[in-house]
């Protein structure tokens, strides 16, 4: 009697599985940052006291590898050193600037959703790598949905608040590529980023280039340490690190795909803990997000070229 045997499917890679399990890690951080938000609005932080913890927390716990990291920074090149830095400062003072000017919700949004498109432009642009057709469309589909989220949501948007935010998803998208080609390991990324960043904050508020309540001693305690909890320990280490360990195991294009994702987690998710309606405008908006993360994961990233950073 002949028998028949059905092929086992085949294990996913090491580095895939690593990748995946670290970006998944990255959306849940980012969706639990945008929904404890709202504990912080309103409680006398200003811009460059919440950059100052945000910065200070993985600086100090971290600091017995800072020697490590910057004699590790001799073998890096100036231009990629320079994009992993943006993740830094830079995109903080844009991210908290567009969601002053906007709303939290659109903030939540725009930045995340909008990365994947400016990756692929900047790979193009940079590397002349073109996109697969598939790829294309799943990036058309994730830009409808960021777009029909923008409407549905409401909220204060201005022109000038929407450029603010657009400006932060391309500065992420730049750190993103810079991550894919740096030599630093995930804790060497962390740390250079955090002592830059909370030095160059500090400066800004002990010039008095941006007004800081942490300094003048008016800050409320309990706030700073919330803030430095969520912040500092969840996005400043957590996400940081699970992000690059994604992008390294990964490479550059799905990370920043998947990141459109957290806003679609922490709509579903505020429904039960916030209250906060789900209509039909914005669960259409969410199914085109991830509809188009899925088709962009199980996609070729081009014809003839490898991801950057796989």
């Amino acid at each position: 009697m002949t028998t028949f045997t059905l092929p086992l499917p085949r294990a996913l890679p090491r580095r895939t599985v690593v990748g995946l399990t670290a970006l998944t890690a990255v959306v849940a951080l980012w969706s639990s940052f945008a929904l404890s938000t709202r504990a912080l609005e309103g409680a006398g932080l200003t811009m460059i006291d919440a950059a100052i913890v945000r910065f200070a927390v993985p600086a100090i716990v971290l600091s017995p590898w800072i020697p490590r990291a910057f004699r590790a920074l001799r073998a890096e090149r100036p231009a990629v050193l320079a994009l992993v830095l943006l993740a830094g400062l830079p995109h903080f003072l844009l991210f908290a600037w567009g969601a002053h000017l906007t709303s939290a919700a659109l903030t939540g949004l725009l930045v995340p959703g909008t990365v994947p498109l400016f990756v692929a432009v900047l790979l193009f642009l940079c590397a002349r790598r073109r996109v697969s057709p598939r790829r294309l469309l799943a990036l058309a589909a994730i830009v409808a949905g960021v777009l029909t989220s923008a409407l549905f949501t409401g909220g204060p948007a201005g022109p000038a608040g929407i450029a603010v935010l657009l400006a932060a998803g391309l500065v992420w998208a730049a750190y993103t590529l810079g991550v894919a080609r740096a030599r630093l390991d995930p804790i060497t990324v962390i740390v250079v980023v955090s002592v830059t960043s909370v030095a160059s904050a500090l400066l800004l508020a002990t010039t008095g280039v941006l007004p800081s309540t942490l300094l003048t001693g008016t800050a409320d305690l309990s706030t700073v340490g919330t803030y430095a909890l969520v912040q500092g320990v969840g996005t400043g280490l957590l996400s940081t690190a699970c992000y690059v360990v994604a992008v390294k195991n990964l490479g550059s294009s799905l990370p920043a795909a998947a990141g459109a994702l957290s806003p679609v987690l922490t709509a579903v998710v505020a429904v039960p803990l916030l209250g906060e309606p789900l209509g039909p405008g914005l669960g259409f908006a969410l199914a085109l997000i991830t509809t188009g993360v899925a088709v962009f994961a199980l996609s070729p990233a081009s014809a003839s070229a490898p991801d950057a950073g796989s």
